[in-house]
């Protein structure tokens, strides 16, 4: 019998060791992958710029117009890289938190939620400070996120899936026609606000995206360490309250950093849609379901499909760009068609 038993265990060994092997060698060629798009980013747009150009530029040369194009270029490629990374990220807590597939920052409302506190304050309260709309944003990714979730899970059966998704959906639709009756008539933010609402990381410079910075981090702190807590909740509450696992202080800690995360890069960004929803499941397919992997590599994901989508905005569209949020949501409209169709309505 102890032969036996250490025979059925073995195998058992080597096949975890081997995922893990192939997780981590996965985990090397997304870094590979994300080194390749800063790059990118940095080299590539309406001006190609020779990589001794790029080099003169980190050095702090801006003594030509191909080190200038790249001076700038360096800050819109981190906040592509940070805000990609916290949507990425973002969008696997909070299918991990309500089990929800469709589960997506702009498909539940947070990032709508988020916007819209920014034009209230904008244009009632005149607010111009950019820690006033750092903190609005994430005031109102909060507010939105607690009332989807109570719509949610008013009726019989609770906060399912479905009903977050259609929850979501109309809680959004909603919020965005706040935003046009609020804007309509203000003429002198109208241009500013509807190109901030597109969701974009063109212009960036590094006095928009310090201040950000304290909040995003905290958010992946946050997120990154709740991945164990939400390994416990898919495994159901009940079975998670044996485990020892309170699972409404769970869900309010991972919400948190998603909520930080999602606010933080819309008062930056503008609400980018569908980031959030394509990425975790590209990972899921990769890594599975465990969170201690999912987490990290959503958040490397994320960061590769925002740069990507800005450096193909700037390509098609020569000499013009088109913005990443235009982008992002031509990618996840299909992929949201996709995933619907693949777990069909009734089984949400």
């Amino acid at each position: 019998m102890t032969a036996a038993t250490l025979n059925t265990s073995k195998p058992r060994w080597s096949a975890a060791s081997g995922s893990n092997r192939t997780r981590s060698l996965w985990l090397a060629g997304l870094f590979v992958l994300l080194a390749l798009f800063v790059f990118l980013s940095v080299t590539v747009g309406t001006r190609d710029v020779a990589w001794a150009d790029v080099a003169a530029a980190l050095g702090g040369a801006q003594d030509t117009i191909g080190r200038a194009a790249v001076a700038l270029r360096i800050p819109r490629t981190l906040l592509a890289l940070i805000a990609g990374g916290a949507l990425g990220l973002a969008g696997a807590i909070m299918q991990g938190v309500t089990r929800n597939p469709l589960a997506d920052p702009g498909i539940l409302g947070v990032n709508m939620g988020a916007s819209l506190a920014v034009v209230v304050g904008v244009a009632w309260f005149g607010m111009s400070s950019v820690y006033a709309y750092i903190w609005t944003a994430i005031v109102g990714a909060g507010c939105a996120a607690i009332f989807v979730y109570a719509i949610g899970s008013l009726g019989r059966g609770g906060a399912t899936p479905l009903k977050l998704a259609l929850a979501g959906a109309a809680t959004s639709v909603a919020f965005a026609s706040l935003v046009i009756a609020i804007v309509l008539p203000r003429g002198d933010i109208a241009g500013g606000i509807h190109s901030w609402q597109i969701g974009g990381v063109g212009g960036a410079t590094y006095e928009r995206l310090v201040p950000v910075l304290p909040f995003l981090l905290a958010g992946f702190a946050i997120s990154l360490l709740s991945a164990r807590k939400l390994n416990s909740l898919a495994l159901g509450d009940e079975l998670a309250a044996g485990l020892g696992e309170n699972v409404a202080v769970a869900r309010a800690v991972a919400s948190l950093g998603a909520i930080l995360l999602c606010g933080g890069t819309t008062a930056v960004c503008g609400p980018i849609v569908f980031l959030g929803l394509v990425v975790p499941h590209v990972c899921r397919l990769v890594v599975g379901v465990d969170h201690r992997w999912l987490l990290p590599f959503s958040a490397l994901g994320g960061a590769c499909l925002l740069l990507a989508a800005d450096v193909l905005g700037r390509i098609v569209a020569r000499p013009a760009e088109i913005d990443v949020g235009i982008v992002t949501a031509l990618i996840g409209a299909p992929f949201f068609i996709w995933i619907v169709r693949r777990q069909r309505v009734r089984d949400l």
